[in-house]
């Protein structure tokens, strides 16, 4: 297994991971138009290639293999939060294929994330997670993440019931 920093080039295999992940995790919450409105927006070649391009954005690959199993994305905090600051970050995603969680990698790549986040030093962290996925909150929670806040994630005609994590900057040391 191999975590690596995706290019310009890696824009259809993040369309790929990110559509199966996305749709392995949560597609039995939508109906399948909905689904499949929500994957060709958010997910299509055309946003992965937007995102890749983004000095502002980092996104990792989780390799098994050669073959994607997992990504990560992280950028700038844009969660509907009043506290939200500039220069606040934002871990935006962190999925991995179920055949290959509870190895320690999607750990891995959450610290990865964290810490390209912090890379110039703390700063506030922000995180949006579906309100039932109990194993990503345990895993937040142990890195000082904290439930500030709701919001709905739209996908379609569904409103899914989202908490607002926060984990203050934090000093060195």
């Amino acid at each position: 297994m191999l975590i690596r920093r995706a290019g310009s080039g890696d824009a259809q295999t993040l369309s790929r991971i990110a559509s199966r992940t996305f749709t392995d995790t949560f597609g039995h919450l939508y109906p399948p138009q909905d689904l499949q409105a929500f994957l060709s927006e958010s997910y299509s070649l055309e946003a992965c290639e937007r995102v890749l391009a983004d000095d502002a954005c980092a996104v990792w690959l989780l390799e098994d293999g050669g073959v994607a199993v997992g990504h990560a994305l992280a950028g700038p905090c844009t969660l509907p939060h009043a506290e939200v600051a500039p220069g606040d970050g934002e871990l935006k995603r962190l999925y991995v294929l179920l055949d290959h969680q509870n190895g320690g990698w999607g750990g891995r790549l959450f610290r990865t994330a964290l810490e390209w986040l912090e890379r110039d030093g703390p700063r506030t962290l922000w995180i949006g997670v579906w309100s039932e996925n109990h194993g990503a909150q345990r895993l937040y929670a142990r890195h000082g993440f904290e439930h500030v806040g709701d919001y709905d994630f739209i996908v379609g005609d569904i409103r899914d019931h989202e908490f607002i994590l926060r984990r203050r900057a934090q000093s060195p040391g």
